[in-house]
């Protein structure tokens, strides 16, 4: 390797981020039990080759928000290329959000819940034929999952 930068990440010492959380005052301290956390855990050989140890922030409401934007332009991108249009509402949005997010692992099972409430839904609408090339999708939510109605006509 040559001028190459190796990131890796970890949950190590995350239940300290979690005591943590919102407390940016006391964001030094907790640091501090994270990297403890990292020296109990790992070998002073490998910590040796690292040249620094980053701690995050907990993501906040409006960063996983940001996130679902992220991923559903994704989706949306696969699905234009079938001629369907696919919109989500707010509500649904943060439906989502709230799904695929967990304190303790972030926004890392965001992917899943959107590939469960609303891919595999939406997947299921269009073998159904009931979503088809040309039509135009808004997301909402009912009853405490997805629903695809407004389902309307793309003009060509």
């Amino acid at each position: 390797f040559k001028n190459t930068v190796i990131l890796l990440t970890s949950n190590l010492g995350s239940h300290h981020i979690l005591e943590f959380q919102g407390r940016d005052e006391r964001y030094q301290e907790m640091v501090a039990e994270v990297v403890a956390e990292a020296q109990h855990h790992f070998r002073p050989e490998f910590l040796n080759r690292l040249d620094d140890i980053v701690v995050f922030h907990s993501l906040r409401p409006e960063q996983i928000t940001r996130i679902v934007d992220i991923q559903l332009k994704r989706v949306q991108s696969r699905l234009e290329a079938r001629r369907i249009g696919l919109e989500l509402t707010d509500a649904a949005k943060t439906f989502l959000a709230e799904k695929g997010f967990d304190p303790k692992f972030g926004a890392r099972p965001l992917k899943r819940a959107i590939q469960r409430e609303l891919e595999n839904p939406l997947g299921k609408a269009i073998l159904r034929n009931e979503v088809r090339e040309g039509m135009a999708v808004i997301a909402d939510v009912r009853d405490g999952h997805l629903v695809f109605n407004d389902v309307l006509s793309v003009a060509s």
